[in-house]
């Protein structure tokens, strides 16, 4: 089963299949999510999902059960 993922603020939409882990997704679509542990710990690659759920990109994969997924990108100068 294949998911719509759009990333946001780059307007970027991409076929993902479900399980698939979002940062393997964002690089196909030549989204660059930072990362620095990538164990969830330094949260460095979180991005919120469109309900405006928090998550880390390194830990997360396509969800099973939706046809399209939105997830918006921070912009953090730090990383």
């Amino acid at each position: 089963m294949t998911v719509t993922v759009h990333f946001l603020p780059d307007d970027i939409q991409i076929e993902a299949e479900v399980g698939e882990p979002l940062l393997t997704v964002a690089e196909r679509a030549g989204v660059f999510i930072p990362t620095g542990c990538l164990m969830g710990s330094c949260h460095a690659c979180e991005v919120e999902l469109g309900d405006g759920t928090p998550v880390c990109a390194c830990l997360s994969a396509v969800p099973i059960g939706v046809k399209t997924l939105e997830i918006t990108l921070y912009s953090d100068p730090v990383w």
